[in-house]
């Protein structure tokens, strides 16, 4: 018996490893995990290219695995109720009415379930240390072609699929080299979207960079109060108080209800490439290679409650299915493979540099060096001081001060952590909900340990891309001398 959530993207290989040795019942992409299984065991991970959360139960053998993707692409959680019966699920809602304790199934693991049992790690990438990389040499032709080969892998399915296109570099890399795959395959041009206030820095830069690939554009232009009224149902998707993600998320809430009005079921995301190539603006702090290398393996570590999370849920709550071509399997080796050194910004050098070299001929000049925007930020300045302004009237100063009494554990520090925290324990009323979500300081999406690397991030408050502002405005100071 097989219950699976994701996308396997090498099932076509798969199925032809097994045609003779195994009846496929289905067409599905995820049967091929019942033969690989069979015949692999646990080494079918080995194998697998893919975004997925499975159970596979064998009746013969009464053997239960549980699993989850190496990066936590598909969300998954697991708890046991008073008889220590196992329950897994897609989502935390489903569990906090049943299990005494629910906790979310860790990325990269597998679990056999039987009393007491807990999930075991089996991804173990030798890149995860810093010296079996640092000698590597760095190639931006090896990086264009396996990312085009992961995007053309994640364009194959049989519903109508887009791009989310933001005018950021990430997104624009994925949307151009997907328009040109589907030019070459003589297919009517993608559909491309993106979100913000009217006016907004991503809405201008996507237009630009759809106009010059050829996509069919739309924009999705939302208003401060539109967003503020659609927190409550965020949170619930979500599953999820945490400031930065519930910010970038409801703009992409609202903009994934207009894309399932058009009826296309797969969008395509440049969710991954900050995490691996150092792209968020505090990684100019980085004193050298190593922690360098080491944060953004941090980064990748952590993607499941964030990025991950929020571009999973967000557009599945309008029954989207979000695809991450950066983090392919085989894509991921490859870019966590480029020396440390190679990938580094600061004095004068922009983030993701070598990935900009790599696909700068696809792209508008000064949108191939547009430099990074935090999502939020990027769909209007006037999104988050907006939000902060609204919680200013509905969280007083007493409210905030006597918030440990309220919310012991996870205690916000913020009058905008207070309002979300407030409405996700109004959907969630199971204490160990609250400890699914991450908590700890963060920069501009930064660790607990880069917050280290500068004072001026350890005295801040503002999780956002705004705490490291004197980087932004010196880097476009750089930039326009560069070019």
């Amino acid at each position: 018996m097989l219950v699976a959530n994701g996308e396997i993207y090498n099932h076509r290989k798969l199925r032809d490893e097994f045609k003779g040795t195994y009846a496929f019942k289905t067409s599905s992409d995820s049967e091929v995990l019942l033969p690989l299984f069979q015949k692999y065991g646990l080494d079918m991970f080995e194998h697998l290219n893919g975004m997925y959360g499975f159970v596979i139960y064998e009746k013969e053998s009464d053997v239960c695995l549980v699993a989850r993707d190496p990066i936590g692409i598909i969300p998954l959680y697991y708890g046991y109720d008073e008889n220590d019966v196992l329950y897994v699920a897609s989502e935390m809602k489903a569990l906090t009415d049943i299990c005494d304790v629910v906790l979310e199934f860790p990325a990269g693991h597998y679990l056999l379930a039987h009393t007491g049992s807990v999930p075991l790690p089996y991804f173990h990438p030798s890149w995860k240390e810093f010296n079996s990389v640092c000698d590597n040499s760095s190639s931006a032709l090896q990086i264009r072609d396996s990312l085009s080969s992961a995007i053309k892998t994640h364009m194959d399915c049989e519903v109508g699929y887009g791009v989310l296109l933001s005018g950021g570099l990430d997104s624009s890399i994925i949307s151009a080299v997907a328009q040109k795959l589907n030019n070459e395959q003589g297919k009517m041009p993608l559909h491309s979207f993106s979100v913000g206030l009217s006016g907004s820095p991503d809405l201008v830069a996507a237009k630009e960079v759809a106009d010059h690939i050829g996509t069919i554009h739309h924009e999705v232009v939302f208003t401060v109060d539109e967003g503020i009224n659609a927190i409550q149902d965020v949170i619930y998707h979500l599953e999820t108080y945490d400031i930065t993600t519930i910010r970038a998320a409801t703009p992409m809430y609202l903009m994934a209800r207009n894309i399932k009005s058009l009826g296309l079921k797969v969008v395509l995301s440049g969710e991954g490439s900050d995490e691996l190539f150092g792209g968020y603006l505090y990684f100019h702090k980085a004193p050298n290679a190593k922690e360098f290398h080491e944060e953004t393996v941090r980064k990748l570590e952590q993607l499941s409650k964030f990025d991950c999370l929020r571009s999973n849920k967000a557009m599945a709550a309008w029954g989207i299915e979000s695809r991450v071509p950066f983090l392919d399997s085989e894509f991921i080796d490859v870019a966590m493979t480029q020396n440390p050194a190679d990938k580094m910004c600061g004095n004068g050098v922009i983030e993701k540099k070598i990935l900009r070299e790599a696909f700068e001929d696809l792209l508008p000049c000064h949108i191939a060096w547009r430099q990074k925007e935090q999502f939020s930020d990027g769909v209007g300045y006037s999104w988050i001081d907006g939000l902060k302004e609204y919680v200013e009237t509905i969280v007083s100063d007493l409210q905030l001060r006597n918030a440990h009494f309220q919310f012991p554990v996870n205690t916000p520090i913020t009058k905008e952590g207070f309002f979300y925290r407030s409405i996700f324990e109004s959907k969630f009323k199971s204490n160990s909900a609250v400890l699914c979500v991450p908590h700890g300081k963060t920069i501009a999406c930064s660790t607990p340990n880069a917050i280290l690397w500068d004072k001026a991030f350890q005295e801040s408050a503002d999780p956002s891309g705004r705490a490291v502002k004197s980087i932004h405005q010196n880097r476009a100071i750089i930039l326009e001398e560069e070019i």
